[in-house]
């Protein structure tokens, strides 16, 4: 044995060098070398199948097993993403295929809203008493405001030096952000609070919309809404929708155990939270410099637009990698 050692010793040294080069970085490793990799990887095979039916020399026969490992893990298993890598796959694809695994859930929060939307403007157009109870007391926006006072608060901030408006996002997103973990958390509980919270939601913008049309504001309301409201709205539905899923994974959980199915959940859930998290920060951004900016009106609708048709194309660009890739991308 010892001169069998003696033999194939330079091809091992040789295996365990590019193996030790390849785990630093696989990027490292030349078309020769990976060539050479897998002639040395498939002559060790060998050679460790000839030496465990040749000796009990269990050192000799870790050490070959530890080198034909590692050899494999380089050869056949994914090259390991960086973190940069990583995480442009997700912004890329990551999040909008969550998105279209669960599908169902988030369609059923975003039409929950909508329904709240409805409830509080016509209960406000109806009664006035609803919209005061669904607004901020002490808000100047109130049922029976005149045009003048609407229009100055929709035109208030504009003046606001950058350092403002920077404060102003962080508090944004930070409010819109916790709204949208109590949606998803809150699901656990069989997703009736997740519920609640987007009608609840929804009947506040009801309200809001129905006093701004009952003084005839209409086309203003929607240039300082829409821009950043496109955006955190969705963001805000998904997270219903995450919530919505995991109370479906308690209530329903089908074939598996109720912690198997929250686990099945969980795996897209995460990263929609992250991915909703970001359109949340990219919200917030718009309504402290965007919606207080001194932009026009058809300029701020022409924004709007564009932030619904990139929206709609990048969740509908996920529905087409799920389909056309169905495996798993970070």
């Amino acid at each position: 044995m010892s001169t069998f050692v003696a033999r194939h010793k330079p091809d091992w040294d040789e295996l365990g060098s590019l193996i030790a080069k390849g785990r630093r970085s696989l990027k490292r490793l030349t078309p020769a070398d990976l060539e050479r990799l897998e002639v040395l990887y498939r002559r060790a095979t060998v050679q460790l199948s000839q030496v465990t039916t040749r000796t009990a020399d269990q050192s000799l026969i870790v050490y070959l097993n530890g080198l034909t490992a590692g050899a494999h893990s380089l050869i056949y298993q994914p090259p390991r993403q960086t973190l940069f890598e990583g995480a442009v796959l997700f912004v890329a694809q990551g999040f909008a295929r969550a998105v279209a695994r669960t599908w169902k859930s988030h369609f059923v929060a975003a039409a929950v809203m909508l329904f709240g939307i409805g409830v509080g403007y016509y209960a406000s157009l109806s009664d006035p008493l609803c919209a005061q109870a669904l607004l901020m007391p002490g808000d100047s926006r109130q049922p029976g405001a005149s045009a003048e006072t609407l229009l100055r608060a929709l035109r208030s901030g504009r003046e606001q030096d950058a350092g403002t408006k920077t404060l102003f996002a962080s508090f944004l997103f930070q409010h819109n952000f916790k709204v949208g973990l109590l949606s998803m958390a809150a699901g656990i509980l069989a997703g009736v609070p997740a519920i609640y919270l987007m009608l609840y939601n929804g009947m506040l913008l009801g309200a809001f919309i129905a006093i701004h049309h009952e003084a005839d504001i209409h086309t203003e309301l929607y240039a300082w809404l829409l821009p950043h409201g496109i955006t955190e709205l969705t963001a805000i539905a998904l997270c219903g929708g995450v919530g919505l899923a995991l109370g479906m994974a308690v209530i329903c959980p089908g074939s598996v155990s109720r912690k198997q199915a929250l686990q099945q959940v969980g795996h897209d859930a995460w990263r929609i939270a992250l991915g909703a998290g970001l359109m949340l920060i990219g919200a917030a951004i718009i309504e402290s410099f965007v919606r207080q900016s001194h932009w026009n009106t058809s300029t701020r609708l022409a924004f709007a637009a564009m932030t619904a048709v990139l929206w709609v194309a990048y969740f509908a660009a996920g529905f087409w990698y799920e389909r056309s890739s169905p495996d798993r991308v970070t």
